[in-house]
C-alpha cells in the first residue's frame, strides 16, 4: 500500500467527511426521520400516537434491538404510496451524496409493508426510481437488497421472494434482518438456497446480539457473502481467523451498536480490534434516523473515540469498495479515486 500522509487530529474529521466511500449497511426504513414521518402522516391521513416531531424523537430511547424494532415498524406505517417510498429513499440519497458516498447498497423490508396491504410493486418502484435519479443527479451508484424479516417464517420469506421475482432487475441480492436472538440462520436455509440459484447476492445479519455460531451458520448454511454486524466474532478465535483469511466483509455500524447497547461506549467498541486482526471491516450507519447519525457521523465519532488515524481511514474506505457487489473495473476506479484523494492531502501538510 502507498504511504498514507500524516494528518493532524484536528484535520481528520474533515478528511473523513470528504473522502469517497461506500455504504453497505443502511436500512432505508431506518432513515425515516421524524419530520418526514409527520409530513407523510399528514399527506396520507395516518394518525400517529405522538403529538409532535419532538415527542416522537424523545421516544428514541432503546434498551435493546427489539425495543427499537417496535418503534421502527410503527414509523413505517406512514409509507403507503409509491411517492412515499421515493421520498424516503431520496431523502437518504441526498444525505449520502453530501457525505461523499459514491456507492450505496440499500436494504429494504418488503414484508413490513406488504403485511399492511401495500403491494410489493409500490415499494420497489418508488425506491428504484429514487436510485435512478440519484445516479442521474449525483453520479451516486445505488443498488437495492431485499431483506427477509427473520421473526417471520421461511414460508413467508418464500412468498415474498415469489412476489419480488417480476422485479428481479430492480434488486441485486437478499439479506436477513430484524430480531436476531431466537431466529438462527438455519431457519432460512432453503430460501437462501433458492436465492443463490436465482443468481442473487446473499448477505445476512449475524453476530450483533447473537452468538458467533450465528455468524458461522450464516457462512456455512446460507453461504452469505457478507456478514452484517459480526462484532461478536471476537468471542471465537477460530472464526476470527477464518474471517480474516477469507476476507469476509463485516458491515459494522458503530453508533447503532452504542444505541442498542451492544457496547457501553464507543471507546469500548471492538472495531479497531477487528481491523487490527486483518478483517475486512467497513463503517456504516444502519438506521441513521434512529441511531443519531449518518455514515460520516459514524466515522467522525468512532475515530475520535478510538483514536484512529488516516491510515485506518484509508483502509476502511478501501474495504467498503472491496466489499461491495460492484464489478471489478468499477471497484478499481473507486479505489484509484480514493488513492488520489489521499495523495492530494500531502499538498496541505
Amino acid at each position: 500500500m502507498f504511504k498514507i500522509p500524516h494528518i493532524a487530529p484536528k484535520r481528520l474529521p474533515g478528511v473523513l467527511r470528504r473522502m469517497p466511500k461506500a455504504e453497505l449497511h443502511i436500512h432505508i426504513e431506518g432513515s425515516l426521520e421524524p419530520e418526514l414521518i409527520f409530513r407523510l402522516a399528514e399527506r396520507n391521513q395516518v394518525k400517529l400516537p405522538y403529538a409532535s416531531v419532538e415527542a416522537l424523537r424523545a421516544a428514541y430511547q432503546f434498551s435493546d434491538l427489539q425495543s427499537f424494532l417496535d418503534l421502527y415498524y410503527a414509523g413505517a406505517s406512514v409509507l403507503l404510496h409509491e411517492q412515499d417510498f421515493f421520498d424516503l429513499a431520496w431523502a437518504y440519497l441526498e444525505k449520502a451524496a453530501a457525505d461523499n458516498v459514491v456507492h450505496a447498497e440499500i436494504f429494504f423490508d418488503p414484508q413490513t409493508h406488504t403485511a399492511r396491504g401495500v403491494p410489493f410493486e409500490t415499494v420497489i418502484k418508488g425506491l428504484h426510481h429514487a436510485c435512478q435519479r440519484a445516479h442521474q443527479e449525483f453520479g451516486l451508484s445505488a443498488k437495492l437488497i431485499l431483506c427477509f424479516l427473520r421473526h417471520l417464517s421461511e414460508e413467508d420469506a418464500f412468498a415474498t421472494l415469489e412476489a419480488a421475482l417480476p422485479f428481479r432487475h430492480h434488486f441485486i441480492g437478499v439479506g436477513l434482518d430484524s430480531s436476531e436472538l431466537g431466529h438462527p440462520p438455519a431457519k432460512f436455509e432453503r430460501v437462501f438456497a433458492r436465492c443463490r440459484e436465482l443468481g442473487l447476492h446473499v448477505v445476512a445479519h449475524a453476530g450483533e446480539e447473537g452468538p458467533p455460531e450465528y455468524i458461522r451458520d450464516a457462512l456455512d448454511l446460507l453461504q452469505a457473502e457478507r456478514i452484517d454486524h459480526g462484532v461478536q466474532a471476537v468471542r471465537d478465535p477460530a472464526l476470527m481467523q477464518r474471517l480474516a483469511e477469507q476476507r469476509v466483509p463485516l458491515t459494522v455500524c458503530p453508533l447503532s451498536n452504542i444505541k442498542l447497547r451492544v457496547f457501553p461506549t464507543l471507546a469500548q467498541h471492538n472495531l479497531k480490534s477487528l481491523l487490527d486482526a486483518g478483517l475486512c471491516v467497513t463503517v456504516n450507519s444502519d438506521d441513521p434516523a434512529y441511531f443519531g447519525g449518518y455514515v460520516n457521523d459514524n466515522y467522525v465519532e468512532l475515530f475520535a473515540a478510538l483514536d484512529l488515524d488516516a491510515r485506518q481511514a484509508y483502509q476502511l474506505a478501501f474495504n467498503s469498495f472491496e466489499a461491495s457487489f460492484a464489478d471489478v473495473a468499477t471497484k478499481r476506479a473507486w479505489e484509484h479515486g480514493l488513492k488520489i484523494f489521499f495523495e492530494g492531502l500531502r499538498e496541505h501538510d
